[in-house]
């Protein structure tokens, strides 16, 4: 669902407790979100504005989001203008779903510039405008030109214009309910959830005033299967998920926008792994093909030494026939009229001589084949569950293998010391996560000491678990083995095997690709993957 104008209300009490602050940082996380690093008197605040017509929100938090490489023209737009502003207030218009920021800040010549940013959080309608203090758009995220919606223009020099309100009643002074009647027609700020909730609320006995009064001093979000609020849904017989409640809207939409994300920022890689499977899979049946007929390459052996045999015996015909040496049957053997019968033998014992020597070959190159599919299948499994940073070690992987090809300006001049794996650390043991090769290799190949437990999902590709502990226990075994299941193609089955043993007895397969050992000894666990648990570790014992 998208927000309502009362939830909105909500979010922005605790908008307004930051103001007056410090614009120092605007970024783009993605094509329609954009963050916003606010500086108080006390501490720095990532602000997150989300425009997106199904995701749309806005919300705090703490945690660390790449940007895209190049920032968008819109975003310029914004930095250009409010270059070390302040942002002295945050207010709702009405109850409608738009947000309006007074920017205060300096242009070139030192002199005072007030600015408007609507947030305008409609759904599909969403979007970002930036107005001057005449009230003319300067630009907008999303630019609607008049031929597209001729009510509302949202175009840089055109007149900023809020959408009609309509006419309702004031959700803090309401006079009158129709029972009968959906709340969205009668009441500002009302959504159909919101409006089925207190219609609810209100037959069961509930007072308007007070079910008001609860979502207006609520500090958690309930999130539902398809819904969420401020306020807990009675109607609906499900039980929620309960977050603090901007927390709550970072989690809402997690893990769809992580790959949206991704593919905006490392579409590339996506691209390129398909193709490169697709072409590996079109090219097997073709070499298997291409083998099956070199199957049968003795018979042109045999024409030859039969054209040999019998030249001065048969006429040139374009098909002769002649008796076998070792079978009791006749052969016919096809002439091209174009030479003569020492020609065709030659030939035939040219065409034997290349299909013999094809054999090997082709095998080689069906054995290179599914090798390939059985990569870039990898490959594609580790992009369905990476992060950003994953996903360009992925890139960096392809690159170095030359079959990623990228231009001089994409390249990433700095330098990583290590990948970007996942570190759960307590007190008496380390675990480590490899969620790409790149991050396989350099657990299994240089962190890992011999007496070190590695573990592994068998028969299915997935991430290299290390465990380092003084004194391993059956807990230990377990989480590393549940770590294994979940990253990896079986992350929704039951009774997963895993397989784990010590560094000292793996070996690197060499000419192998990247990440690829075999075991000599191993011990096998059967686990059932489990999403709660790996949260709430990563929670409580990732390393920063």
């Amino acid at each position: 669902m998208a927000l309502d104008g009362l939830l909105l209300h909500v979010i922005n009490k605790h908008l307004q407790a930051l103001c007056p602050c410090k614009l120092n940082k605007i970024q783009n996380i993605s094509d329609e979100e954009l963050l916003f690093v606010l500086r108080t008197h006390t501490k720095t605040e990532k602000l997150v504005i989300n425009v997106h017509s199904n995701t749309n929100r806005i919300y705090l938090n703490d945690y660390s989001y790449p940007s895209q490489m190049t920032p968008s023209n819109f975003v310029m737009v914004l930095r250009k203008k409010c270059n070390q502003a302040i942002l002295e207030d945050i207010k709702q218009i009405g109850f409608d779903r738009i947000l309006e920021m007074s920017i205060v800040a300096r242009d070139e010549l030192g002199d005072i510039k007030k600015y408007k940013l609507y947030v305008e959080l409609m759904g599909k309608y969403s979007n970002l405008v930036f107005v001057d203090q005449q009230g003319f758009i300067i630009d907008a995220l999303k630019r609607i030109p008049v031929y597209e919606n001729s009510k509302r223009l949202i175009h840089p020099g055109a007149k900023y214009t809020l959408p009609d309100p309509g006419h309702k009643q004031d959700p803090l002074h309401v006079t009158h309910i129709d029972k009968d009647t959906s709340l969205v027609k009668q009441i500002y700020g009302f959504s159909p959830l919101l409006s089925r909730e207190f219609l609810y609320r209100l037959n069961s006995g509930q007072a308007y005033e007070d079910i008001l009064q609860e979502l207006l001093q609520s500090t958690s979000l309930y999130v539902y299967e398809k819904d969420f609020h401020a306020l807990p849904m009675l109607h609906i017989d499900q039980k929620p998920k309960i977050f603090s409640f901007m927390e709550g809207f970072h989690h809402l939409y997690q893990e769809e926008e992580q790959k949206a994300r991704i593919k905006e920022q490392c579409g590339d890689v996506f691209r390129c792994v398909e193709k490169e499977k697709n072409k590996a899979i079109k090219k097997l049946p073709k070499l298997q093909s291409t083998l099956a007929l070199s199957q049968d390459y003795q018979k042109y052996q045999e024409y030859g030494d039969l054209l040999f045999a019998y030249m001065d015996e048969v006429p040139k015909e374009p098909v002769i026939e002649v008796p076998s040496f070792e079978r009791d049957e006749w052969v016919q053997i096809p002439i091209d009229m174009r030479y003569d019968l020492k020609q065709n033998a030659n030939k035939y014992y040219q065409k034997y001589h290349k299909l013999k020597r094809s054999l090997t070959i082709l095998k080689e190159q069906i054995e290179a084949c599914k090798e390939d599919i059985a990569y870039f299948t990898q490959l594609e499994e580790q992009l369905a569950h990476c992060s950003i940073p994953d996903a360009l070690e992925i890139r960096e992987e392809l690159v170095k293998n030359r079959i990623l090809f990228v231009k001089k300006n994409q390249k990433n001049t700095k330098h990583k010391n290590k990948p970007n794996l996942l570190c759960l650390q307590k007190d008496d043991f380390t675990i480590f996560v490899g969620k790409n090769n790149l991050q396989n290799h350099y657990i299994t190949h240089q962190i890992a000491r011999k007496n070190d437990l590695w573990f592994h999902v068998k028969d299915y590709h997935g991430s290299h678990v290390l465990l380092k502990s003084e004194h391993v226990d059956e807990e230990q075994i377990r989480m590393c083995a549940n770590l294994a299941a979940y990253y990896s193609k079986s992350k929704d089955s039951s009774s997963v095997p895993v397989n784990y043993t010590t560094i000292s007895n793996l070996k690197k397969v060499p000419g192998a690709k990247t990440g690829f050992v075999t075991m000599k000894t191993y011990k096998t666990i059967y686990i059932d993957p489990q999403e709660a648990p790996v949260e709430q570790w990563i929670q409580e014992y990732k390393k920063i």
